[in-house]
């Protein structure tokens, strides 16, 4: 019959875990409520903004760009041959007149749509910074748990080695833990 050793654990229980801060956790419980990958605002538009979209949408396009330019050839055209009685001679300007009103009006139209557009970038930014805020707490909370389980298998594979020396040859067991204690 084999004489029984008492089984120390290599290892003492792991009893320090690296976990979150409170205020890590805090945020992500937040973050996890709020759910911000779902709650996705659309502001609504009021007829001044949608006015000012389509003029931008519309005043930057080549589309817009080619019809101006052949209305100024055509204008120009016109005015030189003389097919029709000169409505604005040489120095052109009328043109010069029409072209200062439409850039007068266009530019502050355009400049309230890029206004709202900046507006509607930041609130973008700032969500995608809070998704990943939520994102990089998860993943640091995964790490986390993967690293003690990870640490408590190591326990568990210790302590059956240990366990399994001892069985095989506690004879070495006893020499190793007769070096091991403290002499005196």
């Amino acid at each position: 019959m084999q004489a029984t050793i008492p089984i120390k654990p290599m290892i003492p229980e792991l009893t320090h875990k690296v976990h979150l801060s409170p205020q890590d956790l805090d945020r992500l419980r937040e973050l996890r409520a709020e759910r911000p990958a779902r709650n996705i605002s659309k502001p609504a538009l009021t007829r001044g903004a949608a006015l000012a979209d389509w003029v931008a949408e519309t005043v930057g396009s080549w589309r817009f760009i080619v019809l101006q330019s052949v209305v100024l050839a055509v204008w120009i055209t016109l005015n030189v041959m003389a097919f029709i009685q000169h409505w604005d001679p040489y120095p052109f300007i009328l043109l010069n007149l029409v072209l200062s009103f439409q850039a007068a009006y266009a530019a502050p139209i355009i400049m309230m749509s890029q206004n709202r557009q900046s507006e509607i970038d930041r609130r973008n930014a700032q969500h995608d910074y809070r998704i990943n805020v939520k994102a990089e707490l998860e993943i640091e909370l995964l790490h986390n748990k993967i690293d003690a389980l990870r640490e408590r298998e190591i326990v568990q594979l210790l302590n059956i080695i240990q366990r399994l020396s001892a069985h095989l040859a506690p004879e070495l067991v006893v020499a190793i833990e007769a070096e091991a204690a403290p002499r005196g």
